[in-house]
Formats: C-alpha cells, structure tokens, sequence
C-alpha cells in the first residue's frame, strides 16, 4: 500500500480553502486505497500568528520533525505549507536524502504585503528556494502556473480542485429574510480577500458576508446597513449560498477560490474581477460575470442561468483532484529516481 505523510502548518480547526482541499484529497485517496497520514500543529505547542490569531504556529524542535517524518513509514512526503512546520519537514527531507513535493495554496508574497512594507520580491526569493529544492510544486491553475513559471519557480504540475456536489446543490430554501437581489460573500473576513471592494459596491438588495476572520468585528462596524452571518459550515454554508442571488468574489490574490465552486454547484452565479482564479474557475463558461467593474459584473450576473452554473460546477470533482495529486507525486518521484540514475 502506498503511504503518503501530509505536512502542513493550515489544518482544523482553521476554516478555509487549504484545509478543506487537503481534507477531502485525503479522504478521496483513502477511498482509493492510499494510506495518508498528516503533520499537523495539533500535535505540538503553538502560538497564534501575529495579526491573525486563529492560524497557529507550531512550536518545536527539528529533531522531533526528523523522527516525526521518519517513523510515518512514508514512501511519499508532500509539504503543503511554507510555514514553521513546512520549512522544518524540508529541512528533514532534504538531510535524509530524500524528496518531496510540494503544493502552492497562497499567494504568500501579497498576504504578507498587504500586513506589513514588505517588498513582494523578497518572499519570492524564500518561496522559489522552498519549492525549487523539491521534485514538483503543484499549482492550481494555468494562470498560477504561468505566473511562477515567469518568477523562476521550476517542476511545476497541476492540481485541481473539487466539489462536494452531494452537499453544494440547489436548495429549496429561505435562509435570508432581507431585501432582495441578495449578494453574498462567502470566505475569510481578512484584509487579504479585499471584501471591501464589494462592501463599498453600491447595489439593490442586500450585501451578505458569511465568514469569520480578523476583520470581522471592525467591518460590521463600518458597514451596518451589510448583514454578516459569522461562519457557517456544512449544510447550513450550502443553504446559505443557495438562498443568494450572486456570489461575489472580490479577491485579487487568491491562487484558485473553492468558493466559487461552491455557489456554482449551489446553481448561484459568478460575479469577480478578472484576474487568477475567476479566470480559470469562471472565464467563459458563462456561469459568471468577470469585470474590472465589479458592481457592473454582480448586477449583469442576475441574469445568469442558474441551472447552467450548476452544469459547469459538475465538471469539478474531489476524486478526480485525488487521482491528479497521486498522479503528480508519481511522477514527480519517478523523474528524480531516473535523474539521479
């Protein structure tokens, strides 16, 4: 059977698009017969991040990684994080003669930016050294692919994501006792996903943010007239997204956004500006809006049809973005063990 340890600093109880990826790969490679195993901060002292405290950093020594990694068994270690944990499991791999893969989830130069004066050149410099020392770097999309390919980043491969169509389906449903067209925004609530482009948007109806995140309490001080809903998961996140009109999603620095899958497969439709993610999730499908002019692109999504939403949403499933990470790490195995040959 093969055996595959998961490293990553992102894991629950964090609510977002990292951990749930890695979630239901697992689960999907599982079902397929892989033993997967994960390295998580659960399983050592932590401390909260500064300026976003419901991620947690692990505390540790690399000695306990090295014996941690050794005694998984793994045939296969992927590092899905460049976070304490990631740099001291590649610092293990690497001092044991081995390899690993990796995944580029975040844009971590623009998330770093966007908190402190750091100039986005200096992360790429640690985030290329992170990723090239590994046998593949898996990307979301061809535009994220395109985009580090141009920054120097090398092995690249693409990893997809999925849906849980089962859960993320059109709903009957009256969630929202407010003023319609409803426009909803469902993610973090964090300086990072720009959610004030769309609190600022002036539209009909209702703005709605479901979410948790630093920026939570301050937002719904500024914006009272915008109703926020705090986290929602499960069939509660899927009713909510249901019940909207159009999603929107004004993120500029996100690598994919399972969010849009997610209203998509709910028969709601895309409204986004037209950079990485929106491009490759939504582009011309027809079951959403790309504009410059986000207002303009939420209200012309009105009038999407949201039986088709659903259809494109269909083309996305966890077993397939399962089968494309083993695949990748196959690969990417078998082309150091020949390299090296």
């Amino acid at each position: 059977m093969t055996r595959i340890l998961i490293v990553t600093d992102a894991w629950h109880p964090q609510i977002n698009g990292v951990v749930r990826s890695l979630d239901r790969t697992a689960g999907e490679l599982r079902q397929m017969g892989v033993d997967v195993d994960f390295l998580t901060p659960l399983e050592f002292k932590t401390i909260p991040c500064p300026s976003y405290p419901e991620i947690r950093l692990s505390l540790t020594w690399p000695s306990r990684v090295r014996r941690r990694i050794a005694d998984s068994g793994a045939d296969f270690v992927h590092i899905a994080t460049e976070g304490p944990l990631g740099m001291l499991a590649r610092k293990a791999v690497l001092a044991a003669g081995r390899s690993y893969t990796t995944s580029y989830h975040t844009r971590f130069p623009e998330y770093v930016s966007a908190r402190v004066p750091v100039p986005e050149s200096w992360s790429y410099v640690m985030l290329r050294r992170f990723h090239n020392a590994g046998s593949g770097c898996m990307v979301a999309t061809a535009s994220l692919e395109q985009d580090l390919a141009a920054r120097g980043f090398t092995n690249l491969l693409r990893w997809s994501r999925g849906v849980d169509h089962t859960i993320f389906k059109p709903r009957d449903v009256a969630v929202y006792d407010l003023p319609r067209p409803i426009f909803v925004n469902v993610g973090r609530v964090s300086v990072e996903k720009n959610i004030k482009a769309f609190l600022d948007l002036d539209l009909p109806g209702t703005k709605v943010v479901v979410g948790g995140g630093p920026q939570l309490d301050a937002l719904r001080r500024a914006y009272p007239d915008v109703h926020f809903t705090g986290p929602k998961v499960g069939d509660d996140l899927a009713a909510h997204y249901a019940a909207a009109d159009v999603f929107v999603f004004p993120s500029l620095t996100d690598t994919f956004g399972n969010v849009m899958l997610e209203a998509l497969a709910c028969g709601v439709p895309v409204a986004a500006y037209p950079v990485m993610g929106p491009l490759d999730v939504v582009g011309d499908s027809g079951a959403g809006v790309l504009d410059q002019d986000l207002g303009k692109a939420a209200v012309a999504a009105l009038d999407i049809d949201r039986a088709h939403c659903r259809e494109v949403a269909l083309r996305y499933t966890w077993r397939n973005s399962a089968q494309q990470f083993l695949d990748n790490i196959l690969a990417a195995h078998d082309k150091r063990a020949t390299a090296a040959e």
